[in-house]
């Protein structure tokens, strides 16, 4: 399997700027927050080129009623998805372009991935150190499970910083 991991494209803000506004177009019944979260909303990290979007809604039953809409815009509907109480989506059966995550608003799960996403804009070295760690995993890993299994000690480490880090900022 080929993992692919690219240079840091200034674009990303843009397509996720783009994304959002079809998602607040397409959930009009739901109070929500669109954020860019992921490696691609960190300047200047290296990343798979798949635009992550945190969606904080006011009522996850709403937004499950509300499936149809995303399916429209090409979204896959995956429910929890091995994470308890999120709502996941993927776009883009043949090349994924997007994944949203959805979160009722203040669930631990908002708070962590949003303190993980500043932490590594305010410590480029962090993000340098990611940077490195996800290529070097690209390119010797032969499954994205073990992608993902060789990025997880760096980011419950790095998470835990970040979040205490966030509670002093």
């Amino acid at each position: 399997m080929n993992i692919e991991v690219a240079s840091y494209d200034p674009r990303w803000p843009l397509l996720f700027a783009a994304e959002r506004d079809l998602l607040v177009a397409a959930l009009p019944h739901l109070s929500l927050q669109v954020h860019h979260i992921g490696s691609t909303s960190v300047p200047k990290l290296a990343a798979k080129p798949i635009i992550d979007l945190l969606l904080e809604v006011d009522s996850l039953e709403k937004l499950d009623r509300a499936g149809p809409n995303l399916v429209e815009l090409g979204y896959e509907v995956m429910g929890e998805f091995g994470i308890p109480r999120r709502r996941y989506f993927r776009k883009g059966l043949e090349r994924r372009t997007h994944q949203l995550h959805a979160f009722q608003a203040g669930d631990s799960h908002v708070l962590r991935h949003l303190a993980f996403r500043d932490y590594l804009r305010a410590h480029p070295d962090v993000a340098a150190q990611y940077a490195a760690l996800k290529l070097s995993l690209a390119n010797s890993c032969s499954s994205m499970d073990d992608y993902c299994d060789g990025k997880d000690p760096f980011i419950q480490q790095h998470e835990a910083l970040a979040l205490r880090w966030a509670a002093i900022t």
